[in-house]
């Protein structure tokens, strides 16, 4: 792959864990406002006046208001908030002390769905999207002594948003994900990409992106394990490709390898852990480093469900991803949406690979010129955030989106832009549109031209009976390429037992007996390189009506909202205990 094909997209600060930073979690104050009257020049909440004169009279405060944890979803921090959609407004203050050749960067791990950012009672900016990081230079706007932060944070659904209006999870408002003040120099590492080269496991390609004053630069990159002392310059915009010998221990789910990765200039040091490994498509085979791989995996929410809120942190990275090791897991598709970096992270040490997509789901309006705008940019902002880490293989565009000519050239064009942002990954999307004739199903949606590896979602034996005895099923794939059946499955409350062969019983027994179904049929397919069951837990949903069984809850998990295991857990861990042994 040529180094031309590496393109930048515009993001201020890479690798923020990596940076220096003062870390704004915590308690913040904050002001709910049901009609969105903040915004209003008669009712400026994002000045935080205070009346101090005789005749000063404000209609608020976030003196002695209620305060909510940051990282977190307002939802399940208050059961007044438990359904709420509408505006927040949160407030931090901190101390800060500025530095001469220094600038400073409010970085938001993410906050659902559109957030305005003032600073010292000025706008820094505002951000669309509830699963994406954004960020803004804040240097100008700080002082020393006391600051202070005001985020207004809307949820309210759009039918022009990313997801649209109706979505099958919750849809959890607030600032939920990490927010740091990152200060760096003046001429600073801006952003890099360093991965091996598509299909060659002995050399390291991509680029660094230095900002500040433009211009020609030594940049070395140091790695010391592997004896790497790698010498270049950029050119008058600061940027400079990259394009050395190195000779990795490949990572892969049996040894996760990790490198500590220093890059250096004149005037700044940035070190992240990489590892390096390489992802390929050959015929209707997925091939990591080499060697067809079975991806043995399940799909996630960003859903802890025994406290029914996000999940945000490091520790629910753990158990999230420790559940899906003990159930056999090499690969977990992050549906629907960009989960937060704690997860992408821990996936790189414990050796999981990764499959993430933005959040263009059912009842998007691709018609809308907009949209294809909305969806780039959160295409560049996942994978700016994230490329670097070698546990992700897979790029997603889409779930579960109807086929139309509108809908086609969105996500062609959008695939595009991926692959010219990333050269080195597979592109996928899962859809739900096959064609079904006595027992044979035909993959037949026309997106699949596009894509390296098709991801089918169907739910035989749950939604649709089954049209024949399952290991009589036949699937064709005229597109004759990877396939990976993305979602399956059906719902049983845990504890409630009865018929295995009667859907409405919503029992163990029925789900456990449309798994053994399942499984049956996948071992008949051929070109089949990977499943993910859906769902790992139980998680809340609000179009999930069923009084007795669902309760605002979709009931498809392999665990309940306890975590505890339903019988159907145990089908498909054997089930990846005979793949993996066949592997090795």
């Amino acid at each position: 792959m040529a180094l031309g094909l590496f393109v930048q997209a515009q993001w201020l600060v890479a690798n923020v864990a990596g940076r220096n930073t003062l870390s704004l979690n915590g308690s913040w104050a904050v002001i709910v406002d049901p009609f969105n009257v903040g915004e209003s020049n008669w009712k400026p909440i994002w000045k935080d006046q205070h009346a101090t004169g005789v005749h000063d009279f404000y209609e608020y405060a976030f003196d002695n208001a209620i305060g909510l944890q940051v990282p977190g979803d307002w939802n399940s921090q208050r059961n007044d908030l438990l359904y709420y959609e509408g505006t927040v407004w949160y407030k931090k203050t901190f101390q800060y002390q500025p530095a001469h050749g220094q600038l400073s960067f409010l970085c938001f791990g993410g906050a659902n769905y559109i957030a305005d950012v003032y600073c010292n009672g000025i706008k820094a900016g505002s951000h669309e999207g509830g699963f994406t990081p954004f960020q803004f230079e804040v240097t100008h706007l700080l002082k020393a002594g006391t600051n202070e932060v005001i985020v207004r944070v809307n949820n309210w659904r759009r039918v022009d948003g990313i997801p649209a209006l109706n979505y099958d999870w919750w849809n959890y408002g607030g600032i939920t994900r990490d927010v740091d003040l990152v200060t760096t120099p003046t001429n600073y590492i801006q952003d890099y990409f360093i991965q091996l080269k598509k299909n060659d496991t002995s050399h390291i390609a991509g680029w660094i992106q230095l900002a500040g004053n433009n211009g020609l630069h030594k940049v070395t990159i140091h790695i010391p394990e592997l004896k790497v002392q790698y010498t270049t310059q950029t050119n008058a915009t600061g940027r400079a490709d990259i394009d050395f010998t190195a000779y990795p221990a490949l990572w892969s789910p049996e040894h996760p390898r990790l490198y500590q990765v220093q890059i250096t200039t004149a005037t700044d040091t940035v070190t992240e852990a990489i590892g390096f490994r390489t992802i390929a498509v050959k015929g209707t085979e997925i091939v990591l480093n080499g060697k067809p791989i079975f991806l043995r995996g399940i799909n996630i929410h960003e859903q802890i469900p025994q406290r029914a809120g996000r999940a945000y942190s490091t520790t629910d990275a753990t158990m999230l991803l420790g559940w899906a090791k003990q159930l056999g897991c090499n690969f977990v598709r992050l549906t629907h949406y960009p989960h937060n970096e704690h997860m992408v992270r821990m996936a790189d040490k414990m050796g999981i690979l990764l499959w993430e997509e933005i959040p263009l789901w059912q009842g998007i309006q691709f018609s809308n010129p907009v949209i294809l705008a909305k969806a780039n940019r959160l295409l560049d902002e996942m994978i700016e955030r994230d490329k670097n880490r070698s546990a992700i293989i897979l790029w997603s565009l889409s779930n579960e989106t109807t086929p139309s000519e509108s809908r086609d050239t969105t996500l062609t064009a959008m695939a595009a832009h991926a692959r010219a942002l990333d050269p080195t990954r597979l592109i996928t999307s899962a859809f739900n549109h096959v064609a079904y004739k006595n027992n044979t199903i035909t993959i037949d949606d026309s997106l699949s031209k596009v894509l390296d590896v098709v991801g089918v979602n169907e739910y035989i034996g749950w939604y649709t009976p089954w049209p024949g005895p399952p290991d009589a099923m036949v699937w064709k794939n005229p597109f004759h390429k990877p396939l990976i059946m993305s979602e399956f499955g059906g719902e049983a409350l845990y504890g409630h037992h009865g018929s295995k062969d009667t859907a409405s019983s919503w029992s163990e027994e029925y789900q456990e007996q449309l798994y053994k179904d399942q499984v049956a049929m996948f071992k008949k397919i051929p070109f089949l390189c990977g499943t993910t069951p859906w769902v790992l837990a139980d998680f809340r949903s609000p179009g999930r009506l069923q009084p007795l069984y669902q309760q605002g809850w979709n009931r498809k998990g392999l665990l309940s909202d306890k975590g505890y295991r339903k019988k159907a857990w145990y089908v498909i861990q054997k089930f990846y205990g005979e793949k993996e042994n066949i592997a090795h």
